[in-house]
């Protein structure tokens, strides 16, 4: 249970870097108004997704 804990960490700390760098993708979807924003990040999501999918298919294949 602690290697799974670890390699978690490891991976939300990856992820948090890699969004500070990127920052805001194509295709996500930021309404600004007078006194309201909204920020809708579809694509950053679906690349998390995607990333986190694989590192999980890959964490799988070893158990």
């Amino acid at each position: 249970m602690g290697k799974i804990f670890i390699t978690l960490g490891i991976i939300f700390v990856v992820i948090g870097v890699i969004w500070t760098f990127i920052g805001k993708l194509p295709g996500d979807i930021t309404i600004k108004r007078e006194n309201f924003t909204l920020h809708f990040p579809i694509m950053t999501s679906i690349v998390v997704s995607v990333i986190l999918t694989l590192i999980f298919f890959i964490l799988g294949k070893f158990r």
